[in-house]
């Protein structure tokens, strides 16, 4: 399989600003062909590159103020590999996080689930539950917003499904985690956001919007919520987004079957 990635994003940078890109593939991946640049009106800007415990790579930029233009392309053949737990992972992925209020969500959790021993039946049950209770409504929350509200508003984006998946399976005493993606078949065509649980010894992808097969995902970020997988952090100073472009492409787009049980590669 050969998925070929790309990201553009253009920043208005009012003030001088240090800036964190999590746009490169996961340190899990052995691109064959990989770029990434940065430039300030048309002038290149040194990044840093960091390394974070799951292997997601931010990319590090200090910019003085003008147009930043950050630009990254990967060719990605084959899978890369396996993302393992350590004991940690499963004890911090069961806690409830800033996006992901499993302890909230506990008592819906224990009403619509209850019965279901099984971790595969679960992970099921809980893709189902969400993907038919919320309707995908480009637009309608905030960046703030976490799995409570989206729950209650009914409605939100590919984040939102997949905070709300993480906390409902966390409640359920399944370690659940988030993470971003570069999505082949999505449309519109996009960053992406999907949950993943530890079931049977494996990490397992949890998509409830069904936009893309997960067979083709490529992981760039894994952590506790958007707060650890935000495609952008201003760590200071000021900068507003003017456009982004993302592509995702794989050589054969494959049907996903939704009763197998799917491990992002």
């Amino acid at each position: 399989m050969q998925r070929d990635v790309s990201s553009r994003i253009v920043l208005n940078v009012t003030e001088p600003a240090d800036l964190v890109f999590s746009v490169a593939v996961s340190g899990h991946y052995a691109p064959n062909h990989e770029v990434f640049t940065a430039s300030l009106d048309g002038e290149p800007v040194t990044s840093t590159e960091i390394f974070d415990v799951h292997g997601t790579r931010l990319h590090r930029v200090e910019s003085g103020a003008g147009t930043l233009t950050v630009e990254y392309s990967a060719i990605v053949l084959g899978a890369g590999d396996t993302a393992i737990a350590r004991e940690i992972d499963v004890l911090t992925y069961l806690r409830p996080s800033r996006y992901a209020q499993s302890d909230e969500l506990a008592a819906t959790a224990a009403a619509e689930f209850a019965g279901i021993d099984s971790g595969p039946d679960l992970l099921a049950a809980v893709s189902s539950w969400v993907g038919t209770r919320l309707a995908y409504v480009p637009g309608s929350s905030l960046p703030t917003d976490g799995a409570t509200r989206t729950l209650l508003a009914r409605q939100g984006v590919c984040r939102d499904y997949a905070h709300l998946c993480v906390a409902l399976l966390r409640a359920c005493g399944v370690a659940a985690r988030l993470v971003s993606v570069y999505a082949p078949g999505l449309f519109p065509m996009d960053f992406h956001a999907v949950a993943e649980a530890w079931i049977d010894g494996a990490w397992r992808v949890v998509d409830a919007t069904t936009l893309a097969p997960r067979s083709t995902l490529v992981r760039i970020g894994t952590g506790r919520d958007a707060a650890d997988t935000a495609l952008l952090n201003v760590v200071s100073g000021r900068a507003d987004f003017v456009e982004m472009e993302v592509t995702a492409t794989v050589d054969a787009l494959p049907n996903d079957d939704l009763t197998q049980l799917v491990s992002i590669s």
